[in-house]
């Protein structure tokens, strides 16, 4: 009987630790998916005369933009980036978008860089990227459209696409390192964590098929992070979607890939 009482009191504490981390998982989850850096407002970005601070109003905040505005451009890349850093480590490589004449638009999500405010909900991550496509994109009536997503990015890429599907579609879409889903990501790396408690689903898988026009996903055979059957599961899903995977990439530097670069600028050329 001894015996028995104490593997229930085993059980059962372990029963109430397994409870407060799930408690913890589900309040903090933003420590966990959001790793921002945070700069001085008065730090200047823009570093170029045909690179311009922005600021864009949401709701109970102001959002800090990069905007490369070319004299002529084809059209607009507007760049959602992933969970880590800010616009001073993303916002780069720009003469390859003067190259390709196409102006490029990156926002940092509310607590990266500039930004002010803190992210509380994927709602208002989705409304904070509609508000700032909104605010940019009148610039470019008539002029080529790519809706570019990386990582983080790519699910609320796929968001606006859809979205933007529903009236007229982007002229390309680009999700690199793309996710099926963050429950499906989670569930990869985090196995005890039940997928009812993550509160940032994020499910490009519901969305695929929603997004018409030239659609592309892009990953590394060697990231590790998201695995690239995460693209074979959307590929699968959306048949349309075309798949390139650069040799040799992994999750964090599949940028500096040229077969990455020059996949990228063909794209463009396409268009």
């Amino acid at each position: 009987m001894t015996m028995l009482t104490s593997l229930l009191g085993v059980a059962a504490l372990g029963l109430a630790l397994y409870l407060a981390a799930l408690t913890w998982l589900w309040f903090k989850q933003e420590q966990l998916l959001f790793a921002p850096t945070v700069l001085p407002a008065t730090q200047v970005l823009a570093q170029a005369p045909d690179i311009h601070e922005v600021t864009v109003a949401v709701d109970g905040a102001q959002l800090s933009a990069l905007h490369l505005r070319l004299p002529n451009p084809r059209g607009l890349v507007f760049f959602l980036h992933g969970n880590a850093g800010c616009l001073e480590t993303w916002f780069t490589n720009t003469d390859f978008y003067r190259r390709a004449n196409f102006d490029l638009f990156m926002v940092d999500y509310r607590g990266y860089g500039k930004s002010t405010g803190r992210i509380e909900s994927e709602a208002q991550l989705h409304a904070d990227v509609r508000a700032a496509w909104h605010q940019v994109a009148p610039q470019y009536a008539g002029r080529k459209i790519v809706v570019y997503g990386r990582s983080l990015g790519s699910g609320l890429a796929a968001r606006l696409s859809a979205d933007l599907s529903a009236k007229r579609a982007p002229d390309l879409t680009v999700l690199v390192s793309p996710y099926s889903s963050m429950a499906a990501l989670a569930a990869e790396h985090y196995g005890w964590v039940p997928g009812w408690l993550l509160r940032y689903p994020m499910r490009t898988d519901q969305l695929i098929r929603q997004l018409k026009g030239p659609l592309v996903l892009i990953d590394g055979d060697l990231d590790q992070l998201i695995a690239p059957h995460h693209s074979d599961a959307l590929q699968a899903l959306a048949p349309h979607a075309r798949v390139l995977r650069i040799a040799g990439a992994a999750h964090g530097d599949i940028h500096e890939f040229d077969a990455y670069l020059d996949a990228l600028m063909r794209l463009l050329d396409e268009l």
